[in-house]
């Protein structure tokens, strides 16, 4: 097996406007008054590369265009829809009540280990919903410093908790995303394959 590295002209993606043509997952990723510019970049190019539909920037959260947001996008900011929206409770509310299912990545009392949360899952909320979800799904990612608003928790359908067993008790927030969008992507993928 030739392990290569590829060169620049290997790595040669779609380009903009083909991305923006191209078929997006039913995945939505909303920013609940993350402060950072640079994890705003960081979550505009890892949808970039899972091919997330839209963003929603809320709250605090900056919109493009920022020169910290592109030095981190390197240019995604410009190829994945967003829009921002003053109020995350009501774009989350919003996003429900047109049939997406809402997973809130936060550490609570039974929230679902990532690994195991699956697109039969039993949302174990007060939602009503059992069982064999539909396909469109929002990821809600929180504030450095207070995560998910609580408000939010309280109406999601899932809450995913990435498991940790170092001394710091969380990861940064964009870090965080990009493995829930990871792993939203498989099961996704799975299903659109």
């Amino acid at each position: 097996m030739e392990r290569r590295k590829k060169n620049i002209a290997e790595l040669t993606r779609i380009s903009r406007a083909e991305y923006r043509a191209i078929n997006k997952l039913p995945l939505v990723v909303v920013a609940d008054n993350v402060r950072s510019m640079h994890n705003i970049g960081s979550l505009f190019r890892t949808s970039d590369a899972f091919r997330v539909s839209e963003i929603i920037l809320c709250g605090i959260s900056g919109c493009p265009p920022h020169p910290e947001i592109s030095k981190t996008a390197l240019g995604a900011e410009e190829s994945v829809s967003w829009k921002h929206a003053e109020n995350t409770l009501n774009a989350v509310t919003e996003l429900r009540n047109q049939g997406w299912k809402i997973c809130v990545l936060e550490q609570t009392h039974g929230s679902i280990p990532l690994a195991d949360f699956n697109l039969t899952q039993d949302s174990g909320s007060d939602s009503g919903v059992e069982g064999n979800v539909n396909n469109k799904l929002v990821l809600v990612v929180g504030n450095e410093v207070n995560g998910v608003g609580q408000e939010i928790v309280d109406i999601a359908d899932y809450v995913l908790e990435i498991p940790q067993e170092g001394t710091k008790h969380s990861l940064n927030v964009a870090a965080s995303a990009a493995i829930a969008i990871f792993h939203l992507y498989t099961l996704l993928k799975s299903i659109e394959d």
